[in-house]
């Protein structure tokens, strides 16, 4: 950078100004605009022709429209910063005169005997709608509980006035008193489920909200450089933003398969489905669908031996398990890290172990990591629902089936999957399977 020419400076930073999200004013200390990048314009329907030169203050609403010379004025005499560094959150009104909420940052420097504010515009329209439906869905919620309360307050007084009447026989009080205890075992298991799906959905806007805007942000931004990448010729900086499209589009994707999952398992829409298949041959199609998760020079090994591990289980549900317990382990794994994996079968459980050499769960954390919505401090930057481990312990749950595990913080984590095994295989084949896994060819090995 600092060999460069100052016009190519010039023109990278114009570029950078240009391609921006958000958008930038800068105007002296008289409040009159002196540049504006395309957002800006966009945001208020004006052209950068109609806005240079006039008065930042024809943006604003009332009472600020009236009043924001006097703002700067005051800054300017006080040194007094209200807004300046800080920001805030306000209206614009926009060339048709429709108004819509934004988040105002502002900066200045100095140049010479000038100085110059620049501001930075953040539309929060989507935020706006996003938080009034969640005080909708929770005010929907309140009524509910209400209702439900009511309800369970007037069966528990009607059970209780037959109960009253029962009481001169001892088996029909004995009787009556059970029906009431399961009566309102039922309806108080039913207000906790009413809760529990309001705050799932409460959670699901939240998250959303917060989860989506960062890569909607990267796939908007991208697609503007892609296209003057493009126009540019540059195409090794347009394939690194289609990458940064990719990779954003895959995570929201992951997002609702999570909720998806989360939701048929909630629901009880997902059964168990057993069926006869070769695990081994199994492995390799995950193994081989993953390798587009894994970054530079990570690896998923499988072994290459062709005889078959015959087992008679749920497929789908296998597979949704392999496939949030391996995408972890690549998830938080350096580059150049080799995932690892053991099967064992001793005739009655299919074992599993699935070590990645990442970053490690802190201990004081563990306790909590199967719980919807959990992630750990040492996981924040990493893109995540907090959803995988619940889905995996609930589909485990379905089999019958164990989850357990062992971590230490920066020196990765394993996890154990332990599945009991139907007796539905023949005698030749489970001595063919025994055979296999026992192998010493297979015992050496390290698979997934």
């Amino acid at each position: 950078m600092e060999n460069l020419p100052l016009e190519e400076l010039e023109l990278r930073m114009k570029a950078i100004f240009e391609a921006a999200v958000d958008g930038i004013f800068t105007i002296d200390r008289r409040g009159i605009i002196e540049s504006v990048n395309i957002a800006g314009c966009q945001l208020f329907g004006f052209s950068a022709a109609e806005l240079l030169g006039k008065n930042i203050s024809m943006l604003a609403d009332s009472p600020h429209r009236e009043a924001h010379d006097t703002y700067i004025n005051n800054y300017l005499e006080t040194g007094h910063k209200k807004i300046i560094g800080i920001g805030r959150e306000v209206k614009g009104r926009k060339k048709d005169g429709s108004l819509f909420p934004f988040w105002l940052s502002v900066s200045e420097f100095r140049m010479g005997d000038r100085i110059i504010f620049t501001g930075f515009i953040h539309d929060i329209t989507a935020l706006k709608a996003a938080e009034t439906e969640v005080r909708q869905l929770n005010s929907q919620l309140e009524i509910k509980i209400s209702d439900r309360t009511e309800e369970l307050a007037d069966a528990v007084n009607r059970l209780l006035s037959s109960n009253k009447k029962l009481e001169r026989e001892v088996a029909e009080r004995e009787t009556a008193e059970k029906l009431l205890q399961e009566k309102q075992e039922k309806l108080l298991h039913a207000l906790a489920r009413e809760r529990e799906l309001g705050e799932l959905k409460s959670r699901f806007v939240s998250l959303a909200s917060h989860e989506f805007r960062t890569p909607l942000s990267t796939i908007l931004s991208s697609a503007a450089l892609v296209r003057r990448y493009a126009d540019m010729g540059n195409d090794e900086k347009r394939s690194f933003h289609l990458e940064k499209i990719k990779s954003a589009v895959i995570h929201l994707t992951g997002i609702l398969d999570d909720f998806l999952s989360l939701t048929k398992l909630e629901e009880g829409r997902v059964e168990n489905k057993p069926e006869h298949f070769d695990f081994r041959e199994f492995c390799l199609e995950v193994t081989e669908e993953m390798q587009g998760l894994t970054k530079t020079g990570q690896m998923i090994l499988c072994n290459g031996d062709t005889v078959p591990l015959p087992v008679f289980l749920d497929k789908r549900i296998l597979k949704n398990i392999l496939y949030n317990l391996i995408s972890n382990a690549i998830k938080y794994s350096e580059a150049d890290v080799v995932c690892q994996s053991q099967l064992e079968n001793d005739g009655q459980f299919l074992k599993i172990a699935i070590r990645d050499f990442g970053i490690g769960i802190p201990e004081s954390e563990q306790k909590h990591l199967f719980e919807r919505f959990f992630r750990a401090k040492n996981a924040t930057n990493i893109q995540g629902s907090g959803l995988g481990l619940n889905i995996v312990r609930r589909y485990l749950d379905l089999l019958d089936g164990e989850i357990s595990f062992e971590s230490r913080e920066a020196d990765g984590t394993t996890f154990f999957v332990k599945i009991p095994l139907p007796n539905s295989l023949s005698e030749s084949e489970f001595t063919e399977f025994s055979n296999v896994l026992n192998a010493p060819n297979f015992q050496n090995s390290k698979i997934l």
